[in-house]
């Protein structure tokens, strides 16, 4: 097997199971470890691997975006800190946008007891608040993304502008100081973008992961978010880089 197909295969193998380890693709594919690390290294630098110990993960792009099951299964009890201390921000609010991804999904669990209007552009949020008694749903019409059981497109934007709303808790793909919030999907940026023109206060919730990492699609700059809510993962000399833009940094 020549190099191409060889990381060709090993790219397919990230994005199908979430990591790959460099000792079982050097016994799978039948060449020395150093191969492999050199193949996971070009990959890396071609920005569709991530290099980590002991193996490699998949990086998002215009053409690979990891679905709800591989979310739920990567950095899940610092999402579980973050959505904690997200519902904490509340700050009396009585209208709350949720935006698709699954740490949002983790918030709509700790709200559900709550007094609350909230507006979703995601199917798992809604489901989450299905059964409460308390909370008032909005889901947004649109066209449905399988991967990310979310709505987008002009449907989902048309009904957020006729609303204006408390405080919008929003996810990222990617963040970083030179571009900003991206994401891998026009169609979801414009519904990310929309939500926060018309929220009064805007605060992201990201895992240390989607730090330092861009996207195809800007959809905020960093200064737009009155504060960063992620896991005490993410370095503090970075999350004060991110403080010198605007926002408070939470590490939880």
């Amino acid at each position: 097997m020549d190099s191409v197909t060889r990381q060709s295969h090993i790219v397919e193998l990230a994005r199908a199971n979430g990591r790959v380890e460099v000792n079982s693709l050097a016994d799978e594919l039948d060449v020395a470890s150093e191969t492999i690390r050199r193949d996971l290294k070009a990959l890396a630098g071609r920005r569709l691997l991530k290099r980590v110990h002991g193996g490699a993960v998949p990086v998002e792009t215009a053409g690979f975006e990891s679905g709800v099951e591989y979310r739920s299964q990567v950095d899940l009890a610092q999402k579980q800190r973050i959505a904690k201390a997200t519902v904490g921000l509340l700050d009396g609010a009585e209208t709350v946008y949720l935006d698709e991804g699954f740490t949002p999904r983790l918030i709509a669990e700790r709200l559900a007891d709550r007094h609350l209007t909230v507006v979703t552009s995601s199917l798992l949020a809604a489901q989450a608040l299905s059964h409460s008694t308390t909370v008032t749903v909005l889901l947004l019409g649109g066209r449905m993304r399988g991967r990310t059981m979310a709505v987008v497109d002009h449907w989902a934007t048309q009904m957020l502008r006729g609303l204006v709303i408390d405080v919008a808790f929003l996810g990222t793909n990617a963040i970083s100081l030179e571009h900003g919030l991206t994401t891998s999907d026009p169609a979801v940026a414009a519904v990310k973008s929309t939500a926060i023109e018309v929220a009064r206060r805007s605060v992201l919730v990201a895992a240390h992961s989607k730090f330092g990492e861009s996207n195809f699609c800007r959809f905020a700059e960093i200064s737009e978010f009155e504060s960063i809510i992620s896991g005490v993962e993410l370095d503090a000399a970075q999350a004060r880089r991110y403080e010198v833009e605007g926002p408070v940094v939470l590490r939880v």
